[in-house]
């Protein structure tokens, strides 16, 4: 394609695309972009990159990553225009960090487990912070832009470290079944608003259990499951355009029976696995 030649394929490469669509005699909608504009795509961008990987479609990995670099990119691009900081600079400081944060391997620190690499990690964050402003709460550093479940977790995982955490599983469940009956409770009252503060705390309880197992996370969970509920739902409506049934009439009962049979495929087909 014409214009190919003449950038190269390297981070470089891109930043110099980007500033030929800003110049003054570029690309309009590249030139409209601001850093809140590019932040909000940023999440779809991202969210997309996640679906490819759950997915584990290399092709569309390696797509969805050239988005999500190209966003990064552009915001670069945007405060060199301000005179705020450069490419140079953001390298030069995420090399720095992650040369500090593996002292086991460039400094005295010893780690041979995962683990033991964690607790250097957290110990060098924590020297880094003391020599920072002082924040109100150790919950400030947690960003407001994640998702309500990314969230859950950063907060939960920021007070467990100081002790505010579940001893077991069995615990966590246990208070899962408390909002279950307080939510019941408020349905039974029939007063909105006290329905949905319950439905948030079961919703965070559940949350707290995925964190605790230290297994996938929720978001990862929430994501699976939509792919299972849309995989179920997809093989309903396949079914009934066989039978040249519209969705609207089927009716929920034979519905449901087809949701059945798609969930005992599902588990044949793990089975067989």
């Amino acid at each position: 394609m014409a214009g190919e030649e003449m950038y190269e394929p390297t981070a470089e490469g891109l930043i110099q695309l980007l500033k030929r669509l800003r110049a003054p005699d570029g690309c309009p909608w590249d030139r409209a972009q601001t850093r809140e504009t590019l932040g909000r795509s940023l999440a779809g961008e991202t969210a997309e990159l996640l679906d490819a990987i759950d997915r584990g479609s290399a092709p569309e990995i390696c797509d969805e990553l050239g988005d999500v670099l190209m966003n990064a990119l552009f915001q670069i691009v945007l405060a060199e225009e301000k005179g705020e900081f450069t490419a140079e600079d953001v390298f030069r400081g995420v090399i720095s960090k992650m040369i500090r944060r593996h002292a086991h391997i460039f400094g005295d620190e010893k780690a041979e487990t995962p683990e033991e690499v964690t607790a250097i990690w957290r110990k060098v964050k924590a020297a880094e912070q003391a020599d920072s402003a002082v924040p109100e709460s150790i919950l400030d550093q947690v960003p407001h832009s994640l998702s309500a479940l990314d969230r859950a977790e950063k907060l939960q995982k920021k007070v467990a470290k100081v002790g505010f955490d579940w001893s077991d599983e069995a615990g966590i469940l246990a208070k899962i079944e408390e909002e279950l009956g307080e939510l019941r409770e408020a349905m039974a009252s029939g007063r909105g608003e006290e329905i949905d503060a319950e439905l948030g705390d079961l919703l965070f309880a559940a949350s707290n259990l995925a964190r605790f197992r230290h297994g996938r996370t929720s978001e990862e969970l929430l994501r699976q499951t939509n792919r299972r509920f849309e995989s179920r739902f997809r093989f309903i409506e396949r079914e009934l355009a066989k039978e040249k049934i519209p969705l609207e009439s089927a009716g929920i009962e034979r519905m449901e029976a087809l949701w059945r049979e798609a969930k005992r495929r599902e588990k044949e087909e793990c089975s067989e696995q």
